[in-house]
């Protein structure tokens, strides 16, 4: 037995052997960790799976369309309408004009309905997209209103008006004030006319640009004397479609380019669930929600087909490419 042998002191069988659990602990947590957030994690994705797959319409994945003016009568009858024939609708309210056609193109949208075509190819041209109207709604006029006076003739000259500064409506606008006598125009009006185009020496009132959803409430400012005002916003101002001091002709040919549509994108045109629901906006019980919302002034344009509102797209477009 060497010396190291004899040196030793024999082990005790009756203490116990002390191990550091310390590091094993901290594995255990680890994978348990990681065991809880993957479950959360593909157990959120299975629902998420299985609420994409439900059917479009059904009411796990309900069709969402985006319109200005969520609360209007309309839309509240139509969703009613829709779900009578099996189809369930989302109705997301937007509060201005710019966001529902990135919304619809992105996908976060299958439909919108707040826009006339002429809106739509300015869109489609400027940013290179191709969405399309599958059905038309209204034609809705454009009016001048004031709370400062009652007619036109009281309106002075050098007087100020607010007009929408989205280049469409502006457009529009413009030619609602030429009609009324209160703007000449440098040359013939158009489509894309701006205020550029105004002969301010010949008018009789100078306009202001401003946000359509700011106009209604610029009626407020003593620095204006009235303002052209979209339909969308009318109810919310509190005012009624029936005060504008003038307005253009919806019924006419020349008001073809300011036909309000429903509008998907292209994959989605023929899409039997977004063709129902513009059948049900014909039903009798949503255009008379949609006339009593305007107070009779809206002209129906719900006989045009998807393929004559697409023509017309087709050709505003062009003659905006061309400008």
């Amino acid at each position: 037995m060497s010396a190291a042998t004899q040196g030793a002191s024999p082990a005790n069988p009756q203490e116990p052997v002390r191990v550091n659990h310390t590091v094993r602990n901290i594995i255990i947590a680890v994978v348990v960790a990681i065991i809880v957030l993957a479950g959360g994690f593909f157990g959120y994705n299975a629902y998420a799976a299985g609420k994409t797959g439900a059917e479009k319409g059904s009411a796990e994945n309900p069709v969402k369309i985006g319109v200005v003016g969520a609360t209007d009568k309309q839309w509240q009858v139509f969703t009613q309408e829709a779900e009578k024939q099996g189809i369930h609708v989302k109705i997301v309210d937007f509060q201005d004009y710019t966001s529902e056609n990135p919304a619809l193109d992105s996908g976060d949208l299958d439909l919108n309905e707040f826009q006339h075509l002429l809106y739509l190819a300015n869109y489609n041209v400027k940013n290179g997209k191709d969405l399309q109207p599958i059905g038309g709604t209204v034609v809705v006029p454009l009016g001048l209103y004031s709370t400062k006076v009652k007619s036109v003739d009281e309106i002075k000259q050098g007087d100020s008006i607010a007009i929408p500064n989205d280049e469409t409506n502006q457009a529009r606008a413009i030619g609602v004030l030429q009609k009324a006598g209160l703007v000449q125009l440098k040359n013939k009006w158009t489509a894309v006319t701006s205020p550029a185009d105004i002969d301010e020496a010949a008018s009789k009132v100078k306009v202001v640009p401003l946000g359509a959803e700011k106009v209604a409430n610029s009626l407020n400012d003593p620095q204006l004397t009235a303002g052209i005002i979209n339909n969308s916003y009318i109810k919310d101002a509190g005012l009624n479609p029936k005060d504008a001091i003038f307005q253009d002709d919806p019924s006419a040919d020349s008001a073809k380019p300011y036909i309000n549509a429903f509008v998907a994108r292209k994959a989605d045109v023929d899409n039997p669930v977004y063709k129902k629901l513009v059948e049900v906006y014909k039903t009798k019980a949503v255009t008379d929600a949609v006339q009593e919302d305007s107070k009779g002034t809206s002209v129906l344009a719900t006989d045009y087909s998807a393929e004559e509102l697409q023509s017309f797209l087709k050709e505003i477009e062009s003659d905006l490419s061309s400008k």
